[in-house]
């Protein structure tokens, strides 16, 4: 493969990022027109999302062929769970939540349908499905993050989350990750690589769904 895995993977979501940046909840976070109680909906259900992408980095890791990247994936497992724990120490806290309030708000549905998708790619794909499966989180953040931080926000609070995802030391983590996704890729059979480009599709898809489903405010119809 003489282009880079992660130029071919990007040009497949290239449209779906330009309409993340385009929603309204983040076009609302730099405006200050998003309001208090959508960014609570979304502290929330990324908390309960958190866990769950924690789980799905383990089976990333319990599918790793070599040490190190057994070791990242480990390690990056528990940043996701400490980022959780942050959240209500945080920001939840200065929203008047905390880790029992948090928890007895239910998962709302894409945040379930988001969760389920990724732990059976880990689960039961291989492990250059399961990369390309949780790579969109990392990298849409990424990108969402340093696209913002160049606008900044008039609200403490969403330039606190903003900071989060522009840092050097997120985007150190992603440079690993797309690092292995790149090696993977190039290793990786038609068939695989047809699988992972699919993958990689339906998360970007979820990350613009999770935005939205903040932004209506989504629970259960039923």
């Amino acid at each position: 493969m003489t282009v880079r895995t992660r130029q071919l993977l990007w040009a497949d979501i290239d449209d779906i990022y330009r309409r993340i940046r385009e929603h309204p909840f983040i076009t609302g976070l730099t405006d200050g027109t998003l309001g208090q109680n959508r960014f609570r909906h979304y502290l929330i259900q990324d908390s309960h999302y958190l866990r769950g992408y924690a789980r799905a980095l383990a089976g990333c890791a319990a599918k790793s062929p070599t040490h190190a990247d057994l070791k990242m994936f480990v390690g990056h497992a528990g940043q996701a769970m400490a980022a959780e724990a942050e959240l209500h120490a945080g920001l939840l806290a200065e929203l008047g939540l905390d880790a029992d309030a948090v928890a007895a708000v239910p998962v709302a549905p894409t945040t379930q349908a988001y969760t389920s998708y990724l732990l059976a790619v880990t689960a039961s794909g291989s492990y250059a499905e399961a990369v390309a499966a949780v790579l969109p989180c990392y990298w849409i953040y990424a990108r969402v993050g340093e696209h913002l931080q160049r606008q900044g926000s008039p609200e403490p609070l969403f330039q606190r989350w903003i900071d989060t995802y522009a840092g050097d030391e997120f985007h150190a983590v992603v440079d690993d990750v797309l690092a292995v996704t790149d090696r993977i890729g190039a290793q990786a059979s038609a068939a695989e690589w047809e699988r992972m480009r699919r993958h990689f599709h339906a998360g970007a898809r979820y990350e613009w769904m999770f935005f939205d489903a903040a932004h209506r405010l989504e629970d259960w119809p039923v």
